[in-house]
């Protein structure tokens, strides 16, 4: 990696571009200019951008909630400190919609996200913050979280690469917890080598998080065979032309193509809603507004106490997805959804391994559209869970994925994704590597590139 990039976080010039930028954008919920560099190494002096569930000492743990809009985080999540220690500065927060739940950026409470490529669509969720600082190269690489696919879906609405390890691989410590057994830190940016250096640098055992592993990264095998998943209908006709044409240029680079089929995928968005509402909904119990977060004027007793916090500090959402966790978590209702769910998330195992038995990587849609429009005239909240169908399968299984420019098509970024074995994470990022090599990853007509590498 060449040390020639343009800007550095001190600089007061980069400093003006960045409240500029967010002025038209707002993919930061805030900002920390007087940030110290406490390491010395690869990302020496390299601003970097986290999405506002992640914890960062000293700086603002929002969620994009009301509930949480003035909590400051008194230490660093490990994804965090491992990166500040090879010398990264973090440079601000950025939006999402609230507690990570949501596919667009419209349900954070404090603020509104843009996609640079137009602002008339949405920038994903829910780390479209981070992936609108990308892909306007307001920063190198960012951090997000992704539970359902929400690296991957912004990283292909805004045209940038967005990588989901596998579970474990990337400690959990320190990530504000939505669904626990479903989510991970993940990585956006514009060139694959930031994802590859940031992966290398946080990957491995935490003893501060209990589910990460102490598997090595499997080293990067030859790759020969792709499946690539069949897909009758669901896509936009857009979308549909461009992944045969995409396939088409997997052939081109000289990979055997062969269609697989999944048939329990068509099971994975009722099973991811039901394990990820009911994990949300145990999770979010602790915020009552007694230790921290808002805390209403007044209240008669505990119960109203924690009643009006919550009734005054959580959006429409992430109150629908917490009813809708505590429902199925009810007695006489678990083993009908709850461990019913969990037995369909096993078949999805069994169906994934099964295809890895016969080739080394899958290829898939991110989204069946491009970024869809803003406000009412785009997909509603239950259009938006059913289109989570391509990318739940990585989350429900554990396995790595990895989102991949692929053009543009009337002015709006492409993207199809790579997935492979558990700990085959190293597979996806040589071959992101390759596609980067072999095509141009254009950059939003109004934000050319900031960073060379």
């Amino acid at each position: 990696m060449k040390k020639n990039w343009k800007v550095r976080p001190e600089d007061k010039d980069y400093q003006a571009f960045l409240l500029e930028t967010n002025k038209k954008l707002g993919a930061f919920l805030s900002f920390s200019f007087n940030e110290a560099m406490t390491g010395d190494g690869e990302f020496q002096g390299i601003p970097l951008a986290v999405k506002d569930n992640i914890a960062v000492k000293n700086q603002p743990l929002t969620c994009a909630s009301k509930l949480l809009e003035n909590l400051v985080s008194p230490y660093d999540a490990t994804v965090v400190s491992r990166l500040k220690d090879k010398g990264a500065v973090v440079i601000g927060k950025t939006n999402l919609d609230e507690f990570g739940m949501g596919s667009s950026n419209q349900d954070s409470a404090l603020a509104e996200t843009f996609n640079p490529w137009d602002p008339l669509v949405v920038p994903g969720g829910s780390s479209g913050g981070s992936a609108a600082a990308v892909a306007a190269g307001m920063v190198p690489l960012a951090i997000g979280t992704d539970t359902g696919g929400s690296v991957r879906q912004p990283a292909m609405f805004t045209g940038v690469f967005g990588f989901k390890p596998t579970y474990g691989v990337v400690s959990r410590y320190g990530l504000t917890a939505y669904a626990s057994s479903l989510e991970v830190p993940g990585f956006i940016a514009r060139s694959v080598e930031w994802i590859k250096l940031a992966l290398e640098l946080t990957a491995g055992a935490d003893p501060h998080d209990q589910t990460t592993t102490s598997d090595v990264l499997a080293e990067v095998r030859p790759i020969k065979k792709i499946g690539y998943l069949k897909v009758d209908d669901g896509l936009s006709p857009v979308m549909a032309a461009a992944y045969r044409e995409h396939i088409e240029a997997w052939k081109d680079l000289g990979y055997v193509l062969m269609p697989v089929d999944i048939p329990a995928l068509e099971y994975a968005v009722p099973a991811y809603y039901t394990i990820a509402t009911a994990e949300a909904s145990a999770n979010l119990a602790r915020f009552t507004g007694i230790r921290y977060g808002v805390r209403p004027d007044y209240a008669q007793n505990p119960q109203e106490l924690v009643k009006k916090a919550r009734t005054a500090g959580f959006g429409r959402e992430v109150k629908r997805r917490i009813l809708l966790g505590t429902y199925v978590l009810r007695s006489g209702f678990q083993d009908q959804y709850y461990h019913r769910a969990q037995k369909i998330r096993t078949i999805i195992r069994g169906d994934f391994n099964r295809v890895f038995e016969k080739v080394d990587i899958l290829l898939m849609p991110v989204y069946p559209t491009q970024a869809f429009p803003r406000g009412e005239s785009g997909l509603s909240h239950l259009q938006q869970k059913l289109a989570d169908k391509f990318t739940v399968g990585a989350n429900l299984t554990g396995i790595p994925a990895i989102s991949i420019p692929a053009g543009v098509r009337d002015g709006l970024p492409l993207g199809f994704q790579l997935l492979a074995p558990a700990l085959h994470d190293r597979d996806l990022i040589q071959m992101a590597q390759l596609w980067e090599s072999k095509t141009s990853i254009p950059a939003p007509p109004n934000y050319p590139p900031r960073w060379e590498d």
